[in-house]
């Protein structure tokens, strides 16, 4: 386990071996979530980096005041 310091300006580092793990770069966003006494912080991965990942999806539908 490891463990980060809380910086005077409430920042923390990401340790480089999490970093590596979920290739989180510079400048990328993520979100943060209090979960009971647990903070979880969940990269935002931009929309193209799904395009084509699902191609037996059917195409979605919708609903004729939506068009």
């Amino acid at each position: 386990m490891t463990v980060v310091t809380v910086s005077p300006k409430y920042q923390v580092v990401i340790p480089k071996d999490v970093r590596e793990k979920l290739k989180i770069r510079p400048g990328q966003k993520v979100e943060a979530f209090a979960i009971g006494s647990r903070i979880e912080l969940v990269p935002i991965e931009p929309i193209e980096r799904f395009r084509g990942r699902y191609p037996t999806l059917p195409p979605l539908e919708r609903d004729p005041d939506r068009l």
